[in-house]
């Protein structure tokens, strides 16, 4: 597409042979763009081309107030956006040029044919403890991986050093999680910027059309040390310990056994119901349990459990989770928060959750961890 305006300038001199006054008219300017039409492709950056002379400035705005950031190319010519055109989008540009001459052009994107969207933890404004990750959880499937990830952003109050990593979330969705090398600091204040809309998906997940944007702050340095050795949980607040409880663990040798390794405090969820089917255990139980807090997405969970009371500090001898009295389990939902960090050690666990079952990700080296980066690690950038 190409758009010209002209601009006259006027000029005194004895340039001819009588001295009368010439005037000197300058060429048009001319520009033209990379999308045209009213069914133009979105999910690309937008360039605009001077057909001579250099740029002064562009503006592409969308007619809602808002407006694609860009550059224009070192030798005046070009101007390209840093942020691709969103699909089903009127847009207008416009461009001078370094002699104050203008230039104007339209285009319309064409709608997306299937639309993505994010679920985000954690949410806006929260206060998570210091193992809480950023995660991401898409509706569709993402195969252009590291496209999306270079849209994304997360900015810290002391510069944490984090990394972005891909993989299965326990619903078979894809999902993308920042991980900090090491845990947060307590008081840290995190920004997540997911400027995603006009990215594309690849085959199958379609174009996501808003941007999402959210901010969080870390709280207590708190700790759940479960040892299912000693039949005993340690909560530990900046490196002392502040509790001992004694528990009861899952039941070793089997499906009945707890998960071991680092995980994180997912929800506080209060008197829930409890039913073994639910989770592959038949008709083991069925009953409400208060103080439920949940540590993975298949079911374990640190509640009371009064009907065990015989095996706290002594036994293991749950399905799976870790129950403990109702005093003891009152007094650690009240001071417990999401994002605490949860660390269970001894014998006779049935290994560590996979990576979606809840925040698995403290289980990998930070090596392993960077790996899972679409852009830096090692992982695969599509598919």
């Amino acid at each position: 597409m190409a758009a010209a305006l002209t601009a006259c300038s006027g000029g005194s001199g004895g340039g001819g042979a009588d001295g009368k006054a010439e005037m000197k008219k300058k060429a048009d300017m001319a520009i033209s763009v990379n999308l045209t039409g009213d069914q133009a492709k979105p999910g690309e950056p937008v360039t605009v081309t001077l057909a001579a002379g250099k740029l002064a400035q562009v503006k592409v705005s969308d007619g809602k107030g808002g407006e694609l950031p860009g550059k224009i190319a070192d030798d005046g010519r070009t101007w390209t956006s840093e942020r691709n055109a969103a699909p089903g989008t009127d847009y207008k540009v416009e461009a001078q040029n370094t002699d104050s001459q203008s230039a104007s052009a339209q285009f319309k994107t064409a709608a997306a044919d299937k639309v993505n969207k994010v679920a985000i933890v954690p949410g806006k404004g929260s206060t998570v403890g210091v193992a809480q990750p950023v995660s991401l959880v898409f509706d569709n499937p993402v195969k252009n991986k590291a496209e999306v990830e270079k849209h994304l952003k997360v900015t810290t109050s002391n510069n944490t050093e984090g990394s972005w990593g891909w993989f299965k979330d326990y619903t078979g969705n894809d999902r993308v999680d920042w991980r900090p090398k090491d845990y947060w600091k307590s008081g840290t204040e995190v920004k997540v910027e997911m400027n995603l809309n006009g990215v594309d998906s690849g085959q199958g997940g379609g174009y996501f059309v808003r941007d999402y944007v959210t901010d969080f702050k870390i709280g207590k340095d708190r700790r759940l040390q479960v040892d299912l050795d000693a039949h005993r949980m340690s909560v530990v607040e900046d490196g002392r310990t502040v509790k001992t409880i004694p528990v009861s663990a899952g039941t070793p040798g089997g499906q009945k056994a707890s998960w071991s390794g680092k995980m994180v405090l997912m929800s506080k969820e209060g008197t829930i119901r409890m039913d073994s089917q639910t989770v592959g255990l038949g008709d083991s139980y069925d009953k409400m349990v208060d103080y439920s807090m949940r540590v993975t997405w298949s079911g374990m969970y640190i509640h009371a459990a009064p009907w065990n009371a015989g095996n706290f500090g002594r036994a293991n001898a749950s399905s799976g989770c870790v129950g403990m009295s109702d005093s003891d389990a009152k007094a650690l939902f009240e001071m417990a928060q999401v994002g605490d960090a949860v660390e269970v050690t001894g014998n006779g666990s049935k290994g560590k959750a996979d990576i979606g079952n809840g925040f698995g990700e403290w289980n990998l080296s930070w090596e392993e961890w960077k790996a899972k980066s679409a852009v830096t690690g090692a992982a695969p950038q599509n598919g």
